[in-house]
């Protein structure tokens, strides 16, 4: 499994805390709620473990501990976009931080877990999902850099580029777009770039869901959207409803020691090393999964009758 798989993967991460019914990836902002750590402690483990394993046991979260990944580069190697000494503290201290906070919060929530404790694990919520998400977007965002001998900085191609174009009206465009609203985040957060949602965030019934989730996919997840966003998170917040393509963190962990409160400054630059080809890739496997869902309804013996049912 690729790691941009286990990535989209982590992202099932948001429960009812007393029927653990599951809310997935693609559920509306509006329809999720943050109410049980357990799926966030599974979904922060899931870059090193499948997901689905993990919810086979969705009463404990007894697992691989969360490690720190390795960088495809060294910590001087995107020089002088972003210093050594960011690098170095960034990936190190900070995102190291988030998952040491991250592995003694599921600690004590296997312990609450066990003893049927629901006070402490509300109490674990926020330390979970901020130090959870910590690891999870910051796991996503190194792969999003490279040293421009590695590619970092070449400007996309092929259907990725096609798609910004139709979007956005130009790869400028887009930068400028996305500079424009990650700067405007108050505080601390992210900024990115998002593609197609994965599954419909309709309820069970019966086998009709199943037809009417091909229905959808085949009419496209949001005729007045764009298939590609640019979208803003708060803290540490996970991205959860759409695929994630591309993210740039605007803690300021990410740039003071060199852009100072210059924030626009960094987001400028930060292009001259963003890994096109990472990107490519995580769009061209979501756009894939869309077209094979697709490609199901076409061949689906009520597939005339339901696409002219609306959309749910």
């Amino acid at each position: 499994m690729s790691l941009h798989e286990k990535q989209v993967r982590q992202f099932v991460i948001r429960v009812n805390p007393t029927s653990l019914s599951l809310s997935h990836e693609s559920l509306s902002h509006e329809s999720l709620s943050w109410k049980n750590p357990t799926m966030l402690s599974i979904a922060s483990r899931s870059i090193k473990t499948p997901v689905l394993s993990a919810l086979a046991r969705p009463f404990t979260t007894a697992g691989p501990k969360a490690t720190l990944p390795d960088l495809p580069y060294d910590y001087d190697a995107l020089e002088p976009i972003i210093s050594t000494e960011i690098m170095r503290l960034h990936h190190s201290k900070h995102h190291q931080a988030y998952i040491n906070a991250f592995n003694q919060a599921e600690e004590k929530l296997d312990n609450a877990l066990s003893k049927g404790d629901l006070t402490q694990q509300i109490q674990l919520q926020n330390i979970i999902k901020f130090n959870g998400g910590g690891h999870i977007n910051h796991s996503l965002f190194w792969q999003n850099l490279a040293p421009k001998k590695q590619g970092g900085g070449e400007h996309p191609k092929g259907s990725l580029l096609s798609a910004i174009q139709k979007d956005f009206g130009s790869l400028d465009n887009f930068v400028t777009q996305f500079n424009t609203q990650t700067a405007a985040v108050q505080g601390s957060g992210w900024g990115w770039l998002v593609g197609y949602p994965l599954f419909w965030r309709g309820k069970w019934i019966g086998s009709r869901w199943v037809w009417r989730l091909l229905q959808w996919v085949a009419n496209g997840y949001n005729k007045a959207a764009k298939r590609l966003e640019i979208a803003t998170t708060a803290n540490q917040d996970p991205l959860l409803n759409l695929t994630p393509l591309l993210g740039v963190d605007v803690w300021e962990h990410a740039y003071y020691l060199q852009y100072k409160n210059v924030r626009p400054d960094y987001l400028k630059a930060i292009w001259e090393v963003v890994n096109w080809k990472t990107v490519a890739e995580r769009y061209a496997k979501a756009h894939l999964r869309i077209s094979m869902l697709g490609g199901l309804f076409i061949h689906h013996p009520r597939a005339k009758e339901l696409y002219k049912e609306p959309r749910p």
